[in-house]
């Protein structure tokens, strides 16, 4: 793997993880019940620097059995972290995001050497999910009741919410700190206990933040990490499914995967919250500022190497300006830097693992056989290593390709003309898919028409990064279920509970 690295770059690297593997919050070690502990059968496996191929550590690779022990420490600790005052646990979150910020460039580092993310962006993904523990130990406190007037004169009525229990938080590889503190935040805010499963290509900032929680002084067993590898993710994620001590689920991922964990949960009617695959639309019209469309566009479908599932997948740009947009592109794009995503300057790292990069080459493949035209790229960049890609444009794409209806979840920007709006939209909400959509006009009217029927739980208007702690995130159709973020995003880890008082 490492062979066709430059000699000078692959020390570079090479000393970078090393220097990881010396942090103080890099742990070997699974978090449960406020200890750091070991699997059951002593196996672990290798998290591995997807730039260069380098061992950043081993950590624990848990199994059933050691998933049972978190999710019953888990539930034990409910029974009286549940009945803590919404003042208490935002002390104890505001702790931890106090703890978090002072650790922010650590984090950060963790997590550019076990998922590639180039160090800036890194940051700014810490930043990020900092964000989300912040917001609910504010939000800890605004979780309100309601008073119903009651009909007879004899009764009086009222709603309180109430914490669901434990929730089991399974996570991606693509934001490695987001995606659980924007679930994890919301559950602690409720009163819910955790056990995370983390992706088994990021584990270590999963670790890293469960050491802050620790040093914060959330109490035992209120937040668990368990970490497995891919032999055992099916099972341990069947279990968080089925086990009656587990009162909700929370999952991003692929949609396919998220398909499995909805029949599974069936069998004991939990509270899901499901964040799936994306297909998104970006749209540019004739009245759009092109300038502003493309540095929207390059924002929204090269951030993390388009590993995101809110990244533009076809950017749809109306005839009249198609040429004059996808030029302009293209000389944007050039200015993109591949390389290991430690390096200075580096703008697109690596894909996260050697099936994603081979998924990403096979449908760019797929469209050039089949008359595709290339106008960058279009190929591995080999030269920087095997899981880099050269960030690529392609025009002349049709339905018969196969990007033009999957997730292509890698640096691929696919640039299709259409003619008038009614056609477009017809286009864009022609697939399962609607978690985010994106368009770019000046025109007020059609402003308003566009953005009320595109069939997606979220838009960017004249606008390419839409993601913010205070508002609500999620899909429609099979792209989710569920909101995360906002105020709303409390509601997936607590229920309505009436209280009827009679005989006054």
């Amino acid at each position: 793997m490492i062979n066709i690295i430059g000699k000078r770059s692959f020390l570079l690297v090479s000393r970078y993880s090393q220097h990881v593997r010396k942090m103080s919050l890099v742990k070997n070690l699974a978090f449960v019940n406020n200890k750091w502990v070991a699997a059951t059968s002593g196996k672990t496996f290798e998290v591995t620097n997807p730039a260069n191929g380098s061992v950043l550590g081993q950590v624990p690779d848990m199994d059933t059995q050691d998933t049972e022990e978190a999710i019953q420490v888990a539930y034990d600790a409910f029974q009286s972290w549940e009945f803590t005052t919404a003042k208490e646990r935002a002390l104890h979150l505001r702790n931890w995001f106090n703890l978090l910020e002072e650790n922010k460039e650590e984090i950060a580092k963790i997590m550019t050497a076990e998922s590639g993310k180039p160090l800036a962006e890194a940051a700014g993904e810490v930043a990020y999910g900092n964000g989300f523990i912040e917001w609910y130990s504010e939000e800890a406190r605004r979780i309100h009741g309601e008073v119903i007037s009651s009909p007879i004169h004899s009764k009086e009525m009222m709603l309180i919410r109430k914490p669901i229990g434990v929730a089991a938080l399974i996570t991606p590889w693509n934001f490695p700190i987001a995606m659980i503190t924007r679930k994890a935040g919301a559950a602690l805010a409720a009163g819910c206990t955790c056990v995370v499963k983390p992706a088994e290509d990021t584990p270590l900032t999963a670790l890293a933040i469960a050491a802050l929680a620790e040093k914060a002084g959330i109490p035992k067993g209120v937040f668990n990490v368990v970490t497995c590898s891919r032999r055992n993710a099916a099972d341990v994620g069947k279990l968080l499914c089925q086990s009656p001590l587990v009162a909700g689920l929370s999952f991003t991922g692929s949609t396919n995967i998220g398909k499995l964990l909805y029949e599974q949960c069936a069998s004991t009617v939990k509270r899901l919250s499901l964040e799936l695959g994306g297909n998104a639309p970006f749209i540019v019209f004739e009245s759009a500022d092109l300038d502003a469309a493309v540095k929207g566009t390059m924002a929204c479908k090269f951030r993390n190497c388009g590993q995101t599932c809110v990244s533009a997948n076809r950017l749809f740009i109306q005839e009249s300006i198609f040429d004059q947009f996808v030029s302009k592109l293209e000389e944007t794009m050039r200015g993109l830097k591949v390389g290991d995503g430690a390096q200075p300057g580096v703008t697109q790292g690596p894909l996260i693992n050697d099936a994603q990069a081979s998924k990403v080459n096979d449908l760019v493949q797929d469209a050039i056989k089949k008359g595709a035209k290339v106008h960058l790229g279009g190929k591995p960049a080999l030269d920087k290593g095997p899981r880099f890609f050269e960030p690529t444009l392609l025009t002349d794409v049709d339905h018969s390709m196969r990007m033009y209806h999957e997730e292509i979840f890698g640096p691929v920007a696919v640039c299709i003309p259409f003619k008038t709006e009614e056609e477009v939209l017809a286009i864009a909400n022609g697939t399962r898919s609607g978690l985010a959509g994106y368009f770019f006009s000046n025109d007020l009217p059609q402003v308003w028409r566009v953005a009320k029927r595109l069939e997606t739980g979220m838009v960017g208007i004249n606008e390419g990064i839409i993601s913010t702690p205070e508002a609500a995130f999620g899909g429609i159709k099979e792209s989710g279920i569920g909101r995360e973020g906002s105020h709303y995003g409390i509601e997936e880890y607590s229920y309505i509970k009436y209280l009827c008082f009679g005989n006054l």
